[in-house]
């Protein structure tokens, strides 16, 4: 097997940035220092989609992102450039909004339980009278009616409703028929193995598991052996012939049996190095019996933020916060109540075939009651999922909340519990595989939206009730991580943050400032607001944090936040008043002379300290254990919103020529400044990854360095076998103490460089006034390597 990767960098595979252009880049990647390039996934998706989650065909790589002979080129361009290859891969689900495009899918609504990929999607035949249910229409079958066209060519015929086209069950199309008659269309739909279904109807009776909430997205059974085969053939093909040396799995929380599935995917591929898309709630640890690596890093990103907050900031900005903890019951129960009714409701008609005592017990109980019970422990579930008979405590725990919060319901989640404990029960790994997505809509898609006191600490993985994490907390954390896991992922942007690194860095300047911002905040409310103070914070620290921004990214942030927030609006029902006023307030940041003067002022104040920061979390991240990610485009400023604004187009050749103007530069004494060119970054970044790729020896341990002095509390250092890491963090209190005074790096005697920037320096005590008088971050090497 090829040597792990010592970095990676992801990129965004698509129609408009195919592997063919993915490619030409790759020269750019080698001399940024990259070791692996990270590929989104390639299988076939959904025509038009910039993702690629959306698997339509997993039989082959897809033609608009170039096709096979398109990867084998990227392949053979990477190879040339030295580069491993990392791709994306979903097991989880597969693409159906566009049924004529997924072979599989369109054969299960043609011939229903007949078709050879019945068991390949997880349906409730029963539920569904031997139907799939389709929710996409606008209202009732009979008010639907005139909308539905019968299209008899060719045999056995499609039925099209608009853009939706559906295929006729073989025989099912009378013969001689008017085919435009209501009687005619009702009996052709009867007739069907599918049956349309008003779309709002779908939250509470769907019969098939979707990923999280996405009905166009249908879970795929992989734990079947010959489902595991013919999804994976493909991608094992990769593997085999040395085009991919490692695979990223997409959401294995949502399949039946996720240890399993490693086993049998370790085993298909002699072990090739493998990250799960795992995310681990504060305190959790990673399955450790899990044939991994480890995760795609958000645990990371977590705790490379929180070192960079202010703690005396919290008070300040938690004024009129709500509890976090009920915050994100009640928001896990909304999305229970709502868009997971249909999951809940198959839990209830799955529990009388519980082979487990007590069962009979529950079998006496009223659904509707089993059903508030369900919702109430799934509210109450503290982690993603767990993976029985490994985490039972986590179901113990989640009972005693519920039956605390809901008492009329404690004898009926105590007869729950056994059952649900019992891995040999079909509903107790069903709702292994609930508990997930309740998590991630209630709590990243809904309460990150509402949670508004610093939204950097709002993202993926993070708990942002744990407001700011310690020098000595972080050592701890990077010292287990390079014990248990130094193969994982680190990162701080990806497809799926709320915001991009530097957003969140300048961000994280506010708990330095907490009574300035509430100033800002409280003037710019006065000129411009929604009405929802909660949700005014979260637009204007977006504007802050991203800025400049352009207008038409804001409006397109501000309707998706709001959406989520469902506070004041909503996907289903928006209303229509108050997104009329959230977007007339986002256009007064750029049109209402006060609010832009306010915010361009606030940005040029705290701009500088977020660079800082962002310059900080950048080294630590590329430097600390584990294997660093970087992001398409983040070795540049990275101030995107939530996607798809993070999906946005990356100007390659710009950084290939700032690149070499660095490079030139370094060479010549000429260092970039700190400023909006991000030159800076784009030094700091290159030094570090090609540290990484060409002297691996320099990372082989974590040791916490001391500094000492009036300043000491401002510095992060760390040595990494070799490489020893320094990194400012509370630079706006740094400023204000004067500077770093006589604080001095304590550290082993001996000759070293800064990679950053050429600076020779010796002796086991540096000034850090002196080492980071240049950059507030500095990345020190021994002088002369050792042969």
């Amino acid at each position: 097997m090829p040597t792990p990767p010592r970095s990676t960098y992801r990129l965004q595979i698509r129609q408009s940035f195919d592997l063919d252009a993915a490619a030409a880049v790759t020269d750019y990647l080698r001399d940024l220092g990259v070791s692996w390039a990270y590929l989104s996934p390639l299988l076939t998706a959904t025509e038009g989609s910039d993702h690629g989650y959306d698997v339509v065909d997993p039989t082959q790589v897809d033609p608009t992102r170039g096709g096979r002979a398109g990867l084998d080129r990227f392949a053979a361009a990477a190879r040339g450039a030295g580069l491993g290859i990392l791709i994306d891969t979903v097991p989880n689900h597969m693409g159906i909004s566009q049924p004529a495009q997924n072979p599989w899918w369109w054969d299960v609504l043609t011939r229903g339980r007949a078709s050879r990929y019945a068991e390949a999607f997880d349906i409730d035949w029963a539920f569904g009278d031997g139907r799939v249910r389709v929710p996409i229409l606008a209202g009732t079958i009979d008010q639907a009616l005139p909308d539905l066209v019968i299209d008899p060519a060719p045999s056995p015929g499609v039925m099209r409703y608009f853009e939706h086209v559906l295929p006729l069950a073989p025989g099912s199309l009378p013969t001689d028929a008017d085919l435009t008659s209501a009687e005619t269309l009702h009996t052709v739909l009867e007739a069907q193995h599918w049956e349309l279904i008003f779309w709002r109807r779908e939250a509470a009776e769907l019969n098939y598991r979707r990923f999280f909430a996405v009905t166009t997205l249908a879970g795929v059974r992989v734990e079947i052996p010959w489902v595991f085969d013919e999804t994976h053939a493909e991608i094992l093909r990769w593997v085999r012939e040395g085009i991919a040396d490692g695979l990223r799995i997409d959401h294995p929380d949502g399949l039946v049996d996720p240890g399993g599935y490693l086993d049998r995917l370790a085993a298909a591929t002699d072990g090739a190095y493998v990250l799960v898309e795992k995310i681990l709630e504060h305190g959790e640890s990673l399955p450790g019996w899990w044939e991994t690596d480890g995760t795609t890093g958000y645990d990371a990103l977590a705790e490379i933020d929180r070192v960079l907050v202010d703690p005396a900031g919290e008070a300040a900005l938690s004024v009129d916060t709500p509890d976090y903890h009920d915050l994100i019951h009640d928001t896990k129960r909304m999305i229970a109540d709502t868009i997971q009714g249909a999951e809940i409701a198959r839990l209830v008609r799955e529990l009388p075939a519980a082979v487990a005592e007590p069962a009979p017990v529950v079998e006496s109980v009223e659904a509707s009651v089993l059903h508030d019970a369900l919702a109430e422990l799934l509210a109450c579930f503290p982690v993603y999922r767990s993976y029985l008979p490994a985490g039972a405590a986590h179901l113990d725990s989640a009972a005693a909340e519920a039956s605390a919060r809901r008492p009329d319901l404690a004898p009926t989640i105590a007869a729950l519990v056994p059952v649900l404990a019992d891995p040999r029960n079909a509903v107790a790994r069903r709702f292994q595989q609930t508990t997930g997505p309740v998590m991630a809509k209630g709590v990243e898609d809904t309460a990150f939206y509402r949670y508004n006191r610093l939204g950097s600490l709002t993202e993926v993985g993070g708990d942002p009730s744990v407001f700011a994490l310690s020098v000595e907390g972080f050592h701890a954390a990077q010292a287990q991580r390079q014990a248990s896991w130094p193969l994982s992922m680190t990162t701080l942007s990806t497809h799926d943050t709320k915001r991009g690194e530097d957003v969140r860095a300048r961000l994280d300047v506010l708990s330095e400032v907490p009574e300035r911002w509430a100033d800002v905040l409280a003037a710019l409310r006065g000129h411009a607001s929604t009405a929802d103070a909660s949700f005014d914070s979260l637009l204007y620290q977006a504007a802050i944090g991203s800025g400049p921004v352009s207008r038409e990214r804001l409006h397109a942030y501000a309707e998706k936040a709001s959406r989520e927030a469902a506070t004041s609006t909503g996907w289903w029902d928006p209303d229509a008043a108050f997104e009329a006023g959230m977007h007339a307030v986002v256009d007064a940041m750029f049109d209402d002379h006060a609010v832009a003067a306010l915010i361009a002022e606030f940005v040029a104040e705290i701009a500088p300290a977020g660079w800082s920061n962002s310059l900080s979390a950048k080294l630590l991240q590329l430097t600390a254990p584990g294997v660093p990610d970087v992001y398409q485009g983040s070795e540049l400023w990275e101030t995107s919103l939530v996607d798809p604004d993070n999906r946005r187009a990356i100007d390659f050749d710009e950084r290939a020529r700032m690149l070499a103007a660095v490079d030139a530069g370094f060479t010549e004494g000429v260092l970039p400044a700190v400023d909006a060119t991000a030159a800076a970054k784009l030094l700091v970044t290159s030094r570090a990854l090609r540290l990484r790729r060409d002297r691996p020896e320099l990372f082989t341990r974590y040791t916490p360095m001391t500094a000492v002095g009036a300043a000491s509390d401002h510095a992060i250092a760390f040595d990494r076998g070799g490489a020893l890491a320094v990194a400012t963090r509370l630079p706006i209190g740094l400023r204000a103490r004067g500077g770093w005074g006589d604080t001095v790096l304590l550290r082993h005697r001996g000759a070293t460089v800064d990679a950053l920037t050429g600076r020779r320096f010796e002796g086991s005590a540096v000034p850090l006034g002196d080492l980071l008088a240049t950059y507030p971050v500095a990345l020190l090497v021994p002088a002369d390597p050792t042969p």
